[in-house]
């Protein structure tokens, strides 16, 4: 009864993000002292993080949330920094655009700001944000449809990238560990990924700063293959400098302080 009620509780949170203690309850029939047992065990485990009053599922078990849920998370941060990114591109550029949910916000001030372009993405969501912006021509890589990310990925996309070479990658990850590099949860966008790097002149991670100092099972390449990690006004100093230590810039972006409309 534990384990197929502790599953409910995973399931829920996959699907939502978050839930408060009720809304747990409520979904699996159980007391609301029960489940905020069955939260402390879940922490301690690390399949969830405990909010006030909730839950929240973490990543770092090597379980995805839902892309869809995962787009409004930090959601303020993922716009500044998207508006700090867009600042770095000029008409006329090929651009990469990975399929990360801080890059799909990229994606959408281009289309509302729109430069002459030609992006190249493996990002579905991507894809669809640019149809139709008549200064951008849009690529999108073929291969086999990862559906927790709306990506492609595989060899096939592995074997379209050989075909392209752009002025400036933008990618997203899963994870950031100072000696160790970037991570993903997946073993094929990890090699995309990889391939991405190989293709790309000027190379800029988007990655917010709850991103740093987590863990994911796939690595994808060390910090130093970066130009320039862009990231918000929350990274500590310290690891800044650590990662600037490594020839790496970072450019951190202000955050609105009142929630986006």
């Amino acid at each position: 009864m534990l384990e197929i009620r502790l599953k409910k509780i995973q399931q829920f949170l996959y699907s939502h993000g978050t839930a408060t203690v009720q809304e747990l309850a409520d979904h699996t029939g159980a007391s609301v002292a029960t489940i905020r047992r069955d939260l402390v065990k879940m922490e301690e485990d690390g399949l969830i993080s405990r909010t006030y009053g909730g839950a929240t599922l973490t990543s770092e078990n090597g379980v995805e949330i839902a892309f869809q849920v995962r787009e409004h998370q930090f959601l303020r941060e993922k716009r500044a920094i998207a508006e700090t990114a867009y600042s770095h591109l000029k008409s006329g550029m090929t651009v990469f655009l990975d399929a990360g949910t801080t890059v799909l916000q990229l994606a959408r001030i281009i289309k509302m700001q729109p430069l002459p372009l030609i992006v190249i993405t493996n990002g579905i969501s991507v894809a669809q944000e640019l149809i139709g912006v008549a200064e951008v021509k849009v690529m999108l890589l073929g291969g086999q449809i990862r559906p927790e990310n709306l990506s492609n990925v595989g060899p096939y996309a592995e074997r379209m990238l050989e075909h392209f070479w752009f002025d400036l990658l933008f990618l997203g990850t899963s994870a950031v560990r100072l000696e160790h590099g970037l991570f993903t949860l997946d073993a094929a966008e990890a090699s995309l990924n990889y391939r991405m790097l190989e293709r790309a002149g000027e190379k800029i991670l988007l990655a917010d700063s709850s991103k740093f100092n987590r863990s994911a099972p796939y690595r994808v390449a060390e910090i130093s293959a970066l130009d320039c990690i862009i990231t918000d006004q929350h990274l500590p100093d310290e690891l800044a400098k650590r990662i600037q230590d490594q020839r790496v810039r970072i450019e951190r972006a202000p955050v609105a302080s009142i929630d986006p409309l």
